[in-house]
């Protein structure tokens, strides 16, 4: 279990947090060179990874709610009933039912809507990390200003992440482009 949840947190961290700026990238591929790269393909290939994400995260939790020696590990009945239950519910039906309705192709075709869905999926980590912030500027306790600091690490962080996005969208609108011309001399050498 220990395993599988340490490749659900490489898969998160290497390639689900980098959805954004992939399909802020496609847009903008899509936009400057209309109908030139296969981005309707690539979209259609995230569609399914968050899809499948979804599928097997949530299994994983499920199984970890019925199987776990440590109720508080997965403190579902606490966050779902207590002050702050209307956030972590509409946090756990945008993480649950939101990727689903990638399942019907017309929503799923487009940019936006796939957008909307990786924001919802993520909204979680998104309003965990403004928190941090937040609650780092009114840090009242400490003798220096340690707020530049983090201000310089969050956008360290954010433009990796970015930096990441554009090099895995480069790297599948490459292999469509070649999956693509292979096709294209493979139909038209032997017609």
């Amino acid at each position: 279990m220990e395993l599988y949840k340490r490749i659900i947190e490489i898969v998160d961290a290497n390639l689900i947090n980098c959805l954004v700026p992939i399909i802020l990238i496609l847009i903008l591929v899509e936009l400057f060179f209309k109908n030139r790269f296969e981005t309707k393909k690539v979209l259609n290939l995230v569609r399914w990874t968050i899809i499948f994400y979804t599928i097997i995260t949530w299994t994983f939790y499920l199984i970890g709610i019925a199987t776990t020696d440590n109720p508080d590990e997965y403190a579902f009945i606490n966050r779902a009933t207590r002050p702050y239950a209307w956030a972590y519910w509409i946090m756990f039906l945008s993480a649950l039912i939101l990727p689903l309705t990638l399942f019907i192709k017309k929503l799923a075709s487009k940019f936006w809507y796939v957008l909307l869905v990786v924001f919802g999926m993520k909204s979680g980590m998104y309003f965990e990390r403004f928190v941090i912030i937040v609650t780092s500027f009114h840090r009242d306790y400490l003798p220096g200003n340690g707020n530049a600091e983090l201000i310089d690490l969050f956008a360290f962080g954010i433009g990796m992440i970015f930096l990441q996005g554009l090099i895995i969208t480069i790297l599948t609108l490459g292999i469509f482009e070649i999956i693509k011309r292979k096709k294209t001399v493979y139909n038209n050498g032997y017609n």
